[in-house]
């Protein structure tokens, strides 16, 4: 064989198995052959004590309101009186009761809703849960 078949054999061997190493590159498994997800993966806890709360005030004549309920009362589990934001040039109230947080600690997948004090004719449904 001279130098020129050589090189040309030589080059198209290297050009041959680039894409051959490239797939069998991608055909390895590093998830021990099971590549579809959990159908029934375990959900987070939910649990107001380490996590905190959410909370959704309804809308009423076009206008909402927000509430912050902490982690801190939750735990202290002690009735509180919670002013609603501001809005429209009105408040309102809500009590959340010492059994309400007692709830929300034995069931955290339970949410609790309450009804806020009457302001400007109308109040809103509050409703708070576990994260």
């Amino acid at each position: 064989m001279d130098r020129k078949t050589f090189i040309q054999k030589t080059t198209m061997g290297i050009l041959l198995s680039i894409p051959a190493v490239s797939m069998l590159g991608c055909s390895g498994s590093d998830d021990n052959g099971n590549s579809s997800p959990d159908p029934d993966p375990t959900p987070t806890a939910k649990n107001c004590v380490e996590n905190g709360t959410s909370t959704s005030v309804s809308s009423v004549q076009n206008h909402t309101h927000s509430l912050s309920v902490s982690k801190e009362d939750v735990s202290a589990g002690t009735t509180k009186t919670y002013d609603l934001s501001q809005s429209a040039d009105h408040i309102h109230q809500v009590t959340l009761e010492a059994n309400d947080f007692q709830a929300l600690k034995d069931s955290p997948n339970q949410s609790i809703t309450k009804v806020s004090t009457t302001d400007s004719g109308h109040s809103h449904n509050v409703t708070v849960a576990c994260v």
